[in-house]
């Protein structure tokens, strides 16, 4: 039975949870992914910041199960996050979000909610997850390297004078087809999966043959989803080559946005997976009203944000944005399948560094990746640190 000190506990937490999913989607993961479509005059602010937020909010109850999970329960070992650690873990992270908003510091959403949740986690008598933080280092290590390559790589393909863009651009549209047709979907789940990809869903009622120990069904599968998206790229690239640009760029931006919420909704209602079932939640309610919070935070904050990056990103024209986009979707994919917290900025901060440099480092500010690195890592250890000592102290007072 909950207690009246225990359900104050959990409102104070819930409300730093609804702040947080606020904060995400109106910052990074709410502005990001149509900041190229409007820099390219592909769609409007007013319209991009409103369907981001549905998308968001799709991408949270349908992809949001594996980070959310690894935010409450893989971040430390053993059951330390109570009703107090986790409001403690929420509300610094939460107060060094909206520390970061008012006082223009680049305050790394994944990063301060990691360190946060850990710091409470380690104060409260909990054990490092050795093998996760294994798992999450890799990931954020590789992100820069990994997505700025392969951002390089893409905008020297299509800026090639012997390669046509409508021929790159297509085969990049048959690449982000075979991305899409083998992620998970909580919609497509079979048998005791809690997820499940189009390709696998759709070979379930085909024969079972395995070539070389791979599902031949699925194999097919994702060969016609590729041959599908390629033809359809092309195909708008042959009427009209800078409209199928535009076209392809609101695509990635949908997908970018749709993994953006299955990625970032963790962040915010992490904390609380502990807790259900004390207050017998199941976790898709808690997944919907975190999507619900992005929602509003995009449809409330992000519009601002989408016009200022816009203006950034209209120097990097459609072959950049597009070059970005894709390394950043198949990142954000990555993350959401291994249940790892990642940060956007971080994942789009590279890959836009890639796709500059490829233009002979137009746009691509030395200076201000430094700093934007030394905030990356300063968001860690300053919620880690502070989560720990604010946890120490409130637990000693009642203790006494």
């Amino acid at each position: 039975m909950v207690t009246p000190g225990t359900l104050a506990t959990l409102v104070v937490a819930a409300l730093a949870s609804l702040f947080m999913a606020w904060a995400i989607g109106a910052g990074s993961s709410g502005s990001t992914p149509f900041a190229p479509a409007v820099g390219a005059n592909a769609i409007s602010v007013m319209r991009a910041g409103f369907i981001v937020g549905l998308l968001g909010l799709s991408g949270a109850f349908l992809q949001g199960e594996n980070v959310t999970q690894a935010v409450g329960t893989e971040l430390i070992v053993g059951p330390v996050l109570t009703a107090t650690a986790a409001t403690v873990a929420l509300l610094v992270a939460a107060g060094l979000v909206a520390l970061g908003v008012f006082a223009g510091y680049p305050i790394a959403t994944a990063f301060t909610v990691t360190g946060a949740v850990v710091g409470v986690g380690l104060a409260n008598g909990g054990l490092p997850a050795w093998g996760k933080y294994q798992q999450i280092l890799s990931l954020w290590v590789l992100t820069p390297f990994v997505g700025g390559g392969a951002a390089y790589g893409t905008a020297r393909l299509l800026r090639h004078e012997s390669v046509s863009e409508r021929v790159a651009v297509p085969i990049l549209g048959g690449v982000v087809g075979a991305i899409v047709a083998n992620i998970d979907f909580a919609v497509l789940a079979t048998g005791d999966a809690n997820a499940g990809s189009i390709s696998r869903f759709v070979a379930d009622s085909l024969p079972p043959v395995e070539l070389f120990g791979v599902s031949l069904g699925a194999a097919l599968v994702t060969l016609a989803v590729v041959l599908l998206s390629g033809g359809a790229v092309a195909q708008a690239m042959h009427r009209d080559e800078a409209r199928g640009q535009r076209r392809f760029l609101l695509v990635l931006g949908g997908l970018v946005a749709f993994s953006a919420g299955g990625s970032q909704v963790g962040l915010a209602i992490g904390p609380l997976v502990p807790l259900l079932d004390a207050v017998a939640v199941p976790l898709p309610a808690l997944l919907a009203g975190g999507g619900l919070g992005l929602l509003v935070g995009s449809w409330t904050g992000a519009p601002r944000m989408i016009k200022a990056l816009a203006q950034d990103y209209s120097s990097l024209g459609p072959r950049r944005s597009i070059a970005a986009m894709i390394p950043s979707f198949a990142i954000a994919q990555t993350a959401v399948a291994l249940g790892i917290p990642v940060s956007f900025n971080e994942i789009i901060v590279s890959a836009i560094v890639g796709s500059g440099y490829a233009a002979g480092g137009a746009g691509v500010s030395k200076e201000k990746m430094g700093k934007t690195v030394l905030a990356w890592i300063g968001s860690l250890s300053l919620a880690f640190a502070v989560s720990y000592g604010v946890f120490w102290v409130v637990s000693t007072l009642l203790v006494s």
